[in-house]
């Protein structure tokens, strides 16, 4: 059992794979545990969900910097991001980054069969052609090396009408960083946000249209009451995009969430960022800024194994990430297995 952050995990030494995989806050897995246990025994009823719903909500916009109300909860980012694709005006340009994360770019290469077009450049040149599209849709970070996308030129763009569609999954959680500005930001729960799989958010901007595509009787405007029956009857804020709620994934990110929320971002940042940079300074690499760290190095995987070490092989090198639960003693057995 490790103490971060005044919160206990129950980590093993030598994890290094958050970037696929997060692991939970003891009280996370705890709260989680006590549902299923109720579900188990047949104790569970359905609105008594509703609560963690709202609290996770509630503290994914405070993590993004938005109002609540502009929040909409799905299951996946690929789905979320789906509502946007399928909502842009037909023939619309889009600019995405040459290998990000696919259900970051696939909604919209989907829309082809409308005249939507999608233009892939690399990460360094996405920034300087943002103002040449409609979209730009993009990770924040990059889930196969952990480069982070130039926000200040982004958000630039979209100052001259290109609609910016982020995507923080690799982000939010560890990257000290203001997202609240963009049209659309969507994250999964189980990576960085110490959350199972199964939820996802998105906030959106109040002026964007979306149609509500997954409309169902979570979306109501009073959920309880929209279980039966025309008309549609939708909520008047980001609400009306939800779906409903996996319960027991909402149960650990109601608890999991406010932790993260409540930390000291800029400590997180200069933590985990910290460690990632003393991985690549040991190896006699420059640092490069990020909580993720990508090795082309041919036998690293092996090596890292080897020595009891978690990691995960992306895009043909072995990715390394670093969350508020690594110590520098994770950082010195990597290093002593590389060296």
């Amino acid at each position: 059992m490790r103490t971060a952050f005044g919160t206990e995990f129950d980590v093993p030494d030598g994890y290094l794979n958050t970037a696929s995989i997060g692991i939970p806050a003891a009280p996370v897995a705890e709260a989680v545990e006590h549902a299923v246990a109720r579900w188990r025994t047949g104790a569970g009823r359905p609105p008594e969900f509703d609560e963690p719903v709202a609290v996770a909500r509630a503290a994914y916009a405070q993590l993004v910097g938005v109002p609540t109300e502009r929040v909409a909860i799905g299951a996946s980012v690929s789905a979320l991001i789906g509502l946007v694709a399928a909502s842009i005006p037909d023939g619309s340009d889009v600019l995405v980054a040459r290998g990000d994360f696919t259900s970051t770019t696939w909604p919209f290469a989907a829309q082809t069969g409308r005249g939507v077009t999608i233009t892939e450049v690399g990460l360094d040149e996405l920034p300087h052609r943002a103002g040449e599209a409609d979209v730009v849709a993009v990770s924040v970070v990059q889930s196969a090396d952990g480069r982070v996308v130039d926000l200040a030129a982004l958000r630039a763009a979209q100052s001259a009408g290109t609609l910016v569609v982020l995507d923080a999954t690799q982000a939010t959680g560890w990257l000290d960083a203001d997202l609240g500005w963009a049209d659309v930001v969507v994250g999964g729960a189980y990576k960085w946000l110490f959350s199972p799989r199964g939820a996802a958010w998105m906030a959106v901007r109040p002026e964007l249209e979306l149609t509500p595509h997954h409309a169902n009787w979570y979306a109501g405007d009073e959920v309880w009451k929209s279980v039966y029956d025309l008309p549609l009857r939708l909520a008047a804020d980001a609400r009306a995009l939800d779906t409903s709620p996996a319960w027991y994934c909402h149960v650990g990110a109601a608890v999991a969430l406010p932790l993260l929320a409540n930390l000291d971002r800029a400590a997180v940042h200069a933590h985990c960022v910290g460690l990632g940079d003393a991985l690549l300074t040991g190896l006699g690499a420059e640092p490069r800024g990020s909580a993720i760290v990508s090795l082309t190095r041919p036998d690293a995987a092996e090596r890292l194994a080897a020595a009891g070490l978690v990691t995960s092989m992306r895009a043909g090198a072995t990715r390394m990430s670093f969350h508020i639960y690594n110590t520098q003693s994770d950082v010195d057995r990597a290093l002593d297995a590389l060296t």
